[in-house]
């Protein structure tokens, strides 16, 4: 993030802010324009200008991703489903871009931190082997941890007690789209981004490539609600995988793996019903399949506790 925001600062930034809070006194010794009053290292400025990025950055992340998926991905059918919303795309839609500045907000101390050297990222070409090896390796364990800290924040919020509260606007989605990825209560789509860093405060990680997971991270979020069940993996988390999350709510909590799930004793693989789009599309399938939802949504809601 500190490279995000230098370059932000020389080609966006101190202009914009030289404009805002010009200095009376300042000048820039490159160009003889004036600077601004408000120096880029001042703390507040950090902040703001991190805010920016990473809010205007996310939502033109979500809406390209999603969209490109959406129209490219996406199996259309899915939205005779029963359980499809009326105007749902639009309601996911509004749902996500109203979420992002605030979950934005909320990691927004976490973001300062790395721009001011307090995580674990560093920089630098790697010169030895051993350089090489670790950085190639930060990546299993970047995702082993992560999926790991993922699937016991996401079972968690599955708990009676705490389901309504933060986890339950994005199950309104029974069967999303890809713009339901970030349709979430903020605090549930923060509280499901910490493991990512976390990392970057306990583990060594290059920031270019710690940069590189993160957008990975948000591409993966839309792939698993994209509707095409084309992989019939048993150890990736995919869209299958999380449709069934979806749709009967107590299974596949994990991200990218199915290894928590299985161990947790929440793993359902995906079947033919998923898998083959003609027993997928049938109506007897698709009205068993509301029922069963409707079913769950039933007795959670009958829960004294929830």
């Amino acid at each position: 993030m500190d490279t995000v925001l230098h370059y932000s600062d020389q080609f966006v930034f101190d202009t914009l802010y030289a404009k805002i809070w010009p200095s009376h006194t300042a000048v820039s010794n490159a160009t003889g324009a004036i600077i601004s009053s408000w120096p880029r290292d001042d703390f507040w400025r950090i902040n703001l200008s991190v805010f920016a990025i990473t809010c205007i950055f996310g939502w033109v992340l979500y809406l390209l991703t999603a969209s490109l998926s959406y129209y490219l991905v996406f199996d259309h059918d899915y939205m005779k489903h029963p359980k499809f919303l009326k105007n749902q795309i639009k309601m996911e839609i509004e749902c996500a871009v109203s979420a992002i500045p605030w979950m934005t907000l909320l990691t927004l101390p976490l973001f300062t931190g790395e721009v001011l050297g307090k995580s674990m990222l560093y920089g630098g070409v790697p010169k030895t082997l051993y350089d090489w090896l670790y950085l190639v390796m930060s990546v299993p364990s970047f995702l082993f941890f992560t999926d790991c800290g993922i699937y016991w924040f996401h079972r968690w919020m599955h708990h009676p007690k705490v389901y309504k509260f933060l986890h339950k606007l994005h199950h309104k989605w029974v069967i999303p789209t890809p713009f339901a990825s970030h349709a979430f209560n903020p605090f549930d789509g923060f509280i499901q981004s910490l493991p990512y860093h976390i990392y970057a405060y306990m583990v060594p990680m290059h920031k270019y490539l710690y940069l590189s997971m993160f957008v990975f991270v948000n591409f993966w979020t839309v792939m698993i609600h994209d509707g095409e069940f084309i992989s019939h993996s048993t150890i990736i988390n995919t869209s299958a995988h999380h449709f069934i999350h979806h749709v009967y709510f107590n299974y596949n909590y994990g991200q990218y793996f199915t290894l928590w799930d299985i161990l947790g004793n929440s793993h359902r693989q995906p079947n033919e019903e998923q898998y083959d789009k003609a027993i997928r599309d049938d109506h007897k399938v698709m009205a068993r399949q509301a029922h069963e939802a409707s079913e769950i949504e039933g007795s959670l809601a009958k829960t004294k506790t929830l």
